[in-house]
């Protein structure tokens, strides 16, 4: 029988928390968003009188509710993932999970840190 190391709950603690972080992101993001578009449409007359500079303000808050739902679905494939390696379940969805934890801005270094725990852990993986 083959020893547990710590390598697996390291991965999967990286994927978790980077996901988590991710998560938050998405979701701060995304009320973030949905407030500047609530105030965008009683303020939209406002602004045009303001000048030119502020008719970028829509344009903005539409490029960050165009990131906040992948933050979400990345940061819950990372969750899911990094508790797949906590229980040396499936390898392939501990990676997959560790990998879309790399791929938030916020998450980069936990993401890589559980792509190599788990990678280097694989033969203590079910399959």
């Amino acid at each position: 029988m083959e020893q547990k190391s710590w390598k697996p709950v390291a991965g999967g603690i990286c994927s978790i928390v980077g996901g988590s972080v991710s998560l938050m992101a998405g979701a701060m993001t995304g009320l973030i968003a949905m407030l500047g578009f609530a105030g965008m449409s009683g303020m939209w007359g406002m602004w045009r009188m303001w000048g030119t500079g502020m008719h970028m303000v829509p344009w903005g808050a539409g490029l960050i509710a165009l990131w906040w739902v992948p933050a979400l679905v990345l940061g819950i494939i990372a969750i899911l993932g990094g508790v797949s390696a906590l229980k040396r379940g499936r390898w392939g969805f501990a990676l997959a999970g560790a990998i879309c934890a790399t791929l938030t801005p916020m998450s980069f270094v936990l993401g890589v840190l559980a792509i190599v725990f788990i990678a280097i852990s694989r033969d203590e993986f079910q399959s």
